[in-house]
């Protein structure tokens, strides 16, 4: 083991899945990582026994070496490692063994296909003949459904909803579902959906981005111009899945911050209800970036800020091609904090919302959240929000004088 620490120090800060091999270069034990060199460096502290078990102990006598797959993202991490850990079996992975609870994913022998999570227990009572396509096992519940949430984003599945029932489900009404139910979408078509999550789940996203790219170009060149608008955002999504990371705190989707402060404010402008439309501005680094601006025409109903708000910022975030931002800043006080807040817990983004709080003038008053953040960037968060309301403002007019 002693050329070990040197096999350590060339490992790159990155993430990916790492593999201990004993002497004859059989496999012992695969593991995944955020960056793989502080988590092989952490096999070798003083307290291994203790914090890892006598098992693993074990496994890093008989580990005379180090190898490394490196992944673009945590989520591909996450996937490779069951893909690997079900191919070889490595001896030392043995939390995997012998236990029915650990999840799946899985994709049914249907005409519309379904992807779901199943526990082992499951596959095990027989049920594995109901599915064409077996995942995993994945030995982290949490991480799994964080990371299914993302998959979702980048290619819609059905999971519960009948086929051909006429009546959008939830899913499909907020990007989810492709529209099976309301019959939106084509066999064939969906079918294409499934080959590239079987690809995705076989961690084989290079030959997906090929597969999208020829797709793409076939549609292009038959003038099939929103086909391939769709396809050419998937693969900027599948490209840039960087952006999140699966593997801390609480597992929850961590947004990477990008490399400007990108801070995002959100208006609702509206009359009694009519003509309501909301706009989201960026500052980014202490400047107003208006070609980032961007408008909404809302579409639910009534006098309800705290309903646009939230229909406003599920829109953004079908997004994925958008850069996600380090602060998110709401026109109003708790109520329009909370229902941003919920909202980004429901699709697992972990980004800090502030309110900006208005006088009987609608003059700032007081800015509510993280108080670190609300001192440290005040001008930047009033800046975006006085270019929110004035942007909300003319495009309400813009449609009024429209009528």
């Amino acid at each position: 083991m002693s050329n070990l620490p040197e096999q350590i120090k060339k490992l790159p800060d990155a993430p990916g899945v790492y593999f201990f091999k004993d002497a004859r270069g059989t496999i012992l034990y695969i593991g995944k990582a955020t960056s793989l060199r502080d988590r092989v460096r952490s096999y070798f502290s003083s307290d291994i026994l203790m914090t890892r078990g006598p098992l693993i102990a074990q496994m890093l006598e008989l580990a005379k070496r180090v190898d490394y797959e490196k992944t673009d993202s945590v989520l591909e991490a996450l996937i490779l490692e069951a893909e690997l850990v079900r191919k070889y079996k490595p001896k030392h992975n043995t939390d995997l063994k012998d236990d029915k609870s650990w999840n799946h994913v899985v994709i049914t022998k249907e005409e519309f296909p379904r992807v779901l999570l199943v526990r082992e227990r499951i596959l095990l009572g027989g049920e594995a003949s109901k599915y064409k396509y077996v995942f995993g096992p994945f030995t982290n519940g949490g991480q799994l459904k964080e990371a299914m949430r993302l998959v979702r984003r980048i290619f819609p599945f059905r999971d519960t909803c009948v086929p051909n029932s006429g009546k959008p489900c939830f899913n499909a009404q907020i990007g989810l579902c492709p529209g099976i139910c309301s019959g939106a979408i084509s066999k064939k078509e969906y079918a294409r959906t499934i080959r590239n999550i079987t690809l995705f789940f076989r961690g084989k996203k290079k030959s997906l981005l090929g597969k999208l790219e020829r797709e793409m170009k076939t549609f292009a060149k038959k003038e099939e111009f929103e086909k391939a608008s769709e396809i050419k955002k998937t693969i900027f999504a599948l490209s840039h899945i960087q952006d999140v990371s699966l593997l801390k705190g609480e597992y929850r989707l961590e947004v990477k911050l990008p490399d400007k402060m990108r801070i995002e404010c959100y208006d609702v402008a509206h009359i009694s209800g009519v003509f309501t439309v909301g706009v989201m501005t960026v500052v980014e680094n202490g400047e107003a970036n208006k070609n980032e601006y961007r408008k909404f025409k809302v579409k639910s109903l009534g006098v309800n800020d705290t309903a646009s708000l939230s229909e406003i910022l599920s829109r953004r975030l079908e997004h994925p091609e958008w850069h996600y931002p380090n602060v998110i800043v709401v026109d109003g006080g708790a109520a329009q904090k909370n229902v941003v807040e919920k909202l980004l817990e429901k699709y697992g983004y972990r980004i800090p919302v502030l309110g900006v709080v208005k006088d009987e003038h609608h003059r700032p008053r007081n800015i509510i959240g993280d108080q670190t953040l609300a001192r440290k960037y005040e001008k930047e968060i009033l800046l975006g929000n006085i270019e929110a309301h004035r942007f909300a403002i003319a495009y309400h007019k813009k449609l009024r004088g429209r009528i």
